[in-house]
């Protein structure tokens, strides 16, 4: 019998990700670097394969992080490294990072953040408001 996947290899899948993407590396070239095709690499990042021992330590090692970072137990801190890797999976996240860290002006990179503050407060208030009428009387 074939051995099933679990969600440890799909949580091991997502941090694959949110790491290729922080490192700016495509699929292609992480699968070449490692030794397999892209489509193995979205099999791993879907965990819908399991990731070998070894294979995992190459792609620790390239994405320079420790094999521990793909895991849950990271130093007691469970749920704040789910949020951590939940965010960097969203659409546009590491773009929106790569873009603040590139601000040099603190004053201006705390005036962006703001900006976004007011973004997601507007957006709570329209969803529970019930929809986008609520954002036009907002504005």
């Amino acid at each position: 019998m074939p051995k099933q996947t679990t969600e440890v290899d799909r949580l091991v899948g997502v941090r694959i990700t949110a790491l290729r993407k922080a490192k700016g590396l495509s699929q292609t070239a992480l699968g070449n670097a490692v030794g397999v095709t892209f489509q193995q690499v979205q099999k791993y990042e879907k965990g819908q394969n399991r990731v070998g021992a070894g294979r995992l330590r190459e792609i620790a090692r390239l994405l320079e992080v420790p094999v521990s970072a793909f895991f849950e137990d990271q130093g007691g801190s469970e749920s704040g490294d789910d949020n951590v890797f939940g965010f960097l999976s969203a659409q546009g996240a590491i773009e929106l990072l790569r873009a603040y860290v590139q601000i040099e002006d603190e004053q201006l990179r705390r005036e962006v953040l703001a900006i976004v503050r007011s973004a997601a407060r507007l957006g709570r208030h329209a969803s529970a408001a019930g929809g986008e009428d609520s954002v036009a009387a907002a504005e």
